[in-house]
């Protein structure tokens, strides 16, 4: 099994905390999005993953080419690195890792977690997975018949189709099979609002005779924004309480409450002040005299005299004053 994850876009709806690191590689109770993603996906799997192929941009960095190998090495497999510097498409970011397209493969584009206890059927053709939302117009969508199978993959309609939103992740069983009909898409420049687009593959592939099911998550969490994300913080400080150490060992603590669930890095200070619940804080940040709630604050910040909720906050940011409801990018500076 391989998983490729399609991660080269920055996540402008994210600024400004995208402007210094990709938006998949933003902090969410302690792990990245893209990590989240990766262990999420290895545990629903039976076999062994033997690669994972990330797909970035080549300006993104060696630093950040690293960490995401060490993310593949922490789950003791291969990772490789890809580059899409150009914004084609879902179908041509995945041709930019044609080299991993055989055997049976997941697709995982970096912006998407959830949750979910299945295990993939292995024998399936493909699978989807969807989730049934309210307004799917910017979302691929399919259609099903009686038998549970997809009739038809449209992307973003512009009417009514569906409520069944594609998510992001793929199942393939013949990867070879899913690069020679990518391939056709550039080799012809079929291109849907000027994109190459996965969904396009596979009607493609179903009309060839393919049966794809769809795949059903519990939930699917966004982080396309400010509020979707902190929103997803929250959701997955619910789901991991009971599952992961929250609390680093070396938490400096006086007169203070954490209601729980929180997540707090390694030498962190929280000094007259109630954090909690749903508050994430990355490495060495200094908490005084705050009162914060539903939040996420990134690595050595330091917030003083502030109450705040349903608000993010980047590294090295210093915060002295009043806000009710903001964002704030790496190395700010509020006095």
């Amino acid at each position: 099994m391989r998983i490729i994850i399609p991660m080269a876009g920055w996540g402008s709806r994210l600024r400004p905390h995208t402007l210094t690191v990709p938006k998949p590689l933003i902090r969410i109770a302690g792990k990245s999005i893209v990590q989240r993603l990766v262990e999420n996906l290895s545990a629903s799997v039976s076999t062994p993953i033997e690669e994972i192929a990330f797909i970035i941009r080549e300006d993104f960095g060696k630093e950040i080419e690293t960490s995401l190998l060490e993310i593949a090495a922490s789950l003791n497999t291969k990772g490789i690195i890809c580059y899409q510097n150009e914004p084609l498409g879902t179908a041509h970011a995945i041709m930019c890792a044609s080299e991993s397209l055989h055997g049976n493969l997941i697709v995982a584009f970096a912006d998407t977690l959830f949750k979910a206890n299945f295990a993939l059927n292995t024998e399936a053709e493909g699978v989807v997975w969807v989730s049934k939302i309210d307004d799917p117009s910017n979302f691929g969508v399919i259609k099903l018949n009686d038998d549970n199978v997809i009739t038809d993959f449209i992307e973003k309609p512009s009417t009514f189709i569906s409520d069944l939103a594609i998510i992001g992740i793929y199942y393939f069983k013949d990867g070879a099979y899913l690069k020679e009909e990518l391939q056709f898409l550039l080799d012809n420049e079929i291109v849907i609002k000027g994109e190459y687009q996965l969904t396009s593959a596979l009607e493609n592939m179903k009309l060839k005779g393919s049966k794809f099911v769809p795949g059903k998550v519990d939930e699917w969490l966004d982080c396309g924004n400010k509020n979707a994300t902190v929103h997803t913080n929250g959701r997955i400080l619910e789901h991991i309480k009971h599952q992961e150490a929250l609390v680093a060992k070396d938490l400096r603590i006086e007169n203070s409450t954490i209601i729980e669930p929180c997540y707090i890095g390694e030498n962190v200070s929280i000094i007259n002040s109630v954090v909690g619940p749903y508050v994430s804080i990355g490495a060495s940040s200094k908490i005084e005299n705050c009162i914060i709630k539903n939040s996420i604050i990134q690595s050595n910040s330091i917030i003083e005299q502030k109450i705040f909720e349903n608000s993010m906050i980047g590294s090295k940011v210093l915060m002295e004053g009043r806000f009710e409801d903001f964002s704030v990018g790496d190395y700010n500076q509020f006095c």
